[in-house]
């Protein structure tokens, strides 16, 4: 089993306190197709426009995707986009009681990202307009700050410090505020401004610098070796330097597509490989892996652990345009289809409840079906085609050979179970597939609630497994015409008639 199963299947939830800088990203959409006629740059004709948590914002939400109770510590503008950023951040269960509005003057730090879709493409970032202040922070609000954060810090489980240089992070106020979690015992991780001095961040638990950061930081290039022990060894002495610098229990430096490099208090340094990833845009990347990895230390995963599941979170981020928090259930259905690969489609019940609260959460029509499928033909093909079409995603259930041999008699199922599994799992309409021992579905059906129920129009709905549970929860069951003169059990005849011929 795959090491991380064990951790998801028990994870729990967590309490997080988040101090950062807080920030509004704006995606401005639009088409870019000609050019200005007064200056050689492309025009964006404005389509929509959105408005989404940023920065600290975002590690926010992305805490809270993986199962955390959050609150939010920072500063925000006496301004339209503070409020809309508290708002935003409130309507998703985020405490916001931590944010401080500055009356001074201090802007909510807006990005405003300008997106152009040319020739029907993927959209491309054309460029960004910053609104915001790196003043420092001031005495009086830190001090503000830094009372409700040593208020609530003995009631959570990890601190975070998401630092983005715009002036709440102050050495004075990441020095008292890691000071008062270590009183309280709760581990503190950093995700770490562009600096050339670490020194504010001294007595966190762990830090998680990209190459870029690393580098300023210690003045040393990181390299770029594909074997991941060699981009380990290469690149040791910079964890080594942070490390003393800090004195943290682990520095965890992210590099991009070789994944991660962990360097543990006593241990060597180890290459922690991820994934390779379809990238799309890597905002919110290190939210996201920082996010993961105080998620799954909460949860008591081991470093090494947890930086696999902080690579695994921020790989499937990658993936989308803009920032966007990866849900627990999203992860854990990834590392199932990792550990799963060599079982193709096929799913235990418990696996596949994985992937069904991912799929619901995502928004997908869910289908089911189930039969003997044993010799396979045309008229299952067209079945399982059809069915499809009813949802995005199908999940075709099949007997056990006992219950296949009970409904069929003797001489069958032709193939055994894990056969016809596996020549299910090559349809391209086929999803996943589940085999139950039960004499009908019902109950296979009542845990997975599927929105579409499919059968072959053979059956009424009173003669459906299941049907009642699907309708009664506001699904649907659909009944399919047969494919005449194709069947399993014709098919058998012709071919034993063939043989005794």
């Amino acid at each position: 089993m795959h090491p991380l199963l064990t951790h998801l299947d028990n994870w729990r939830p967590f309490r997080a306190l988040v101090l950062g800088d807080f920030m509004l990203d704006e995606l401005v959409y639009g088409d870019a197709e000609r050019l200005s006629a007064d200056a050689p740059v492309p025009v964006l004709h404005v389509r929509r426009v959105e408005r989404t948590p940023g920065g600290a914002a975002n590690l926010c939400r992305a805490l809270a995707a993986l199962g955390g109770t959050v609150a939010a510590f920072g500063v925000l503008g006496d301004d339209e986009p503070g409020s809309h950023l508290r708002g935003a951040l409130a309507g998703e269960g985020i405490e916001t009681g931590g944010l401080i509005a500055d009356e001074s003057g201090r802007p909510t730090t807006v990005k405003r990202n300008l997106v152009g879709l040319a020739q029907q493409r993927h959209p491309q970032k054309m460029f960004r307009v910053d609104y915001e202040s790196r003043e420092p922070l001031d005495a009086g609000l830190a001090g503000l700050m830094l009372g409700a954060i040593r208020a609530a810090v003995a009631e959570t489980d990890i601190l975070c410090i998401e630092d983005y240089a715009k002036g709440v992070c102050t050495p004075e106020l990441c020095a008292a505020a890691i000071d008062a979690a270590r009183q309280a015992g709760v581990p503190v991780f950093v995700d770490p401004a562009k600096l050339t001095d670490y020194s504010r961040y001294r007595g966190c638990t762990t830090i998680t610098p990209n190459r870029t950061e690393a580098e300023h930081a210690t003045g040393l290039a990181t390299h770029h070796a594909d074997d991941p022990d060699e981009c380990a060894a290469h690149n040791a002495e910079l964890a080594r330097t942070l490390a003393g610098v800090l004195g943290c229990e682990a520095v965890v430096l992210t590099l991009d597509r070789h994944g991660a490099l962990l360097l543990e208090r006593g241990a060597e340094p180890r290459a922690i490989p991820t994934r390779a990833r379809q990238v799309y845009d890597v905002t919110g990347a290190g939210d996201v892996f920082l996010a993961g990895l105080a998620a799954a230390r909460a949860n008591g995963l081991s470093w090494a652990d947890a930086v696999q599941l902080a690579n695994v979170a921020a790989g499937l981020e990658v993936e989308h345009f803009g920032a966007v928090p990866i849900p627990i259930e999203r992860v854990h259905q990834q590392v199932l289809a990792e550990a799963s690969a060599e079982h193709g489609k096929l799913r235990t019940l418990d696996q596949l409840l994985i992937e069904v609260r991912a799929w619901r959460r995502e928004g997908k029509r869910i289908v089911f079906t189930n039969g003997c499928f044993d010799v396979l033909h045309a008229g299952h093909v067209s079945l399982l085609d059809r069915a499809a079409s009813h949802g995005d995603v199908l999940v075709v259930a099949i007997n056990t050979d006992a219950t296949v041999r009970a409904l069929k008699g003797e001489g069958r199922p032709v193939n055994t179970e894990v056969d016809r599994a596996r020549v299910l799992s090559g349809l391209g309409a086929v999803d996943r597939v589940i085999i139950f021992a039960e004499p009908t579905p019902a109950e296979v059906i009542a845990a997975v609630g599927p929105d579409v129920l499919v059968k072959g129009d053979e059956y009424s709905v009173e003669q459906i497994p299941g049907a009642s549970t699907v309708l009664e929860r506001g699904g649907e069951v659909v009944r399919l015409p047969m494919v005449e003169g194709k069947s399993t059990t014709s098919t058998v005849a012709r071919i034993r008639a063939g043989k005794n011929g």
